[in-house]
């Protein structure tokens, strides 16, 4: 290469050179002129990097040796608390005390043919052989029963005798009075359902299909907590695919802890097992085990009731076996309290949908036929509808 070359290779690179001195040199006039309102905050300078933003220093995380390496197989799992907003607020159940006497008018307006039809009989000027065997007839069709139908009658037959002359309140009295004898006021009907010995009470509660046995459990155990005590749930009733998530709804609610299986079809004695294993080891107040719906004929499923009882015993004594009755199958309930009775000790009934049935007799019969008494009762769909059993003021609904 020429020197002529040279020089002109060099004197090119010079120019080169010297206009982007100069466009810098422009760039930073420009940049420099920009009023101080104007420009743009940069990250780290004018404020923390926040979303979107890049640091101006990169900020590089530390990093981890194998040791420190969560690896599978060894899960962790870390739940966070709940915060105050997102916590679930539980439902506070309306207290025991009068929910019987609130429903006193649902209670007449669906008994009024067994009360006000009995008050109309025997308020009549002349009581005749036909009008005693109206009486008879009224009793019998609120399935009251034929023999306490035929105790009833003897007895108000003497009561007229005696008073002869009746005006309409002595009437009433008499009629009160010989309702709640039949109804045997001196029946235990407490709920076995105190702490005791160390250990939690355990209620069983069965029957057969569609009489509201789980929703009376989770009615049960809002009346628990509505006295202050600590309960447990065992969804034992593993063969109605709803049955848990229906007792575990009725729980969250209120605050109650529910022992279920993971699946459908599990053994029922062995979640019962385990539901009275853990309120032992929680030190809770009542443990209550819901049971599958069955029918009375069936011997594999009611031996297999027995068998949830025994295992259940093999831990503590079962202290209530509530059986839950349809009011509304009326005489048909008798037979279902006396096979269930059998198989598992009956203790105490629960009468569901007794608002819609005109035959509150049945609370009778089926009292006289086990001699068992009718401890609670279901008056409505609401979640607090579900009353301790009060003989006074049932035959007081009844006669409106």
């Amino acid at each position: 290469m020429s020197s002529a070359e040279i020089i002109e290779i060099i004197g090119g690179l010079v120019v080169v050179l010297a206009g982007g001195g100069a466009a810098a040199l422009l760039v930073g006039r420009r940049r420099r002129e920009i009023p101080p309102e104007q420009r743009r905050p940069q990250p780290g300078v004018d404020y923390r990097p926040g979303v979107g933003d890049d640091a101006e220093v990169p900020r590089d995380s530390a990093t981890r040796t194998l040791e420190h390496v969560d690896l599978p197989g060894d899960p962790v799992l870390v739940e966070e608390p709940p915060s105050a907003a997102s916590a679930p607020s539980l439902e506070r159940p309306e207290p025991v005390a009068g929910r019987l006497t609130r429903l006193r008018t649902r209670l007449a307006r669906s008994n009024s043919s067994l009360g006000q039809g009995l008050l109309a009989l025997l308020s009549r000027d002349h009581l005749d052989e036909n009008t005693w065997d109206e009486i008879e007839e009224t009793l019998l069709v609120a399935d009251v029963g034929v023999e306490p139908t035929t105790e009833i009658v003897d007895r108000l037959r003497k009561d007229v005798a005696v008073q002869g002359v009746r005006t309409p309140d002595e009437v009433r009295a008499m009629l009160r009075r010989e309702l709640i004898e039949a109804l045997d006021p001196s029946m235990d009907r407490e709920l076995n359902v105190t702490r005791h010995d160390g250990r939690p009470a355990i209620v069983l509660v069965v029957g057969v299909n569609g009489t509201g046995k789980t929703t009376t459990v989770g009615k049960l155990a809002r009346v628990l907590v509505a006295e202050d005590k600590d309960v447990l749930l065992g969804a034992a009733d593993t063969f109605r695919a709803a049955a848990a998530d229906q007792l575990q709804t009725w729980g969250e609610r209120v605050g109650v802890p529910t022992v279920r299986s993971d699946r459908d079809g599990a053994d029922p004695a062995a979640v019962a097992f385990q539901a009275v294993k853990e309120g032992i080891e929680g030190e809770v107040d009542v443990v209550l085990v819901d049971t599958a719906g069955r029918l009375q004929n069936k011997v594999g499923l009611m031996d297999e009731l027995g068998k949830v009882k025994r295992v259940i015993e093999k831990q503590a004594p079962v202290d209530e076996v509530l059986l839950v009755l349809d009011a509304t199958t009326g005489q048909n309930g008798l037979q279902q309290a006396r096979v269930f009775s059998e198989v598992v000790d009956v203790t105490g009934i629960v009468l569901t949908k007794l608002d819609g049935t005109a035959k509150g007799g049945i609370v009778v019969a089926v009292q006289k036929a086990l001699g068992v008494p009718v401890k609670l009762v279901g008056l409505g769909e609401g979640p607090d509808d579900l009353a301790p059993f009060e003989p006074a003021a049932f035959v007081d609904a009844l006669l409106n």
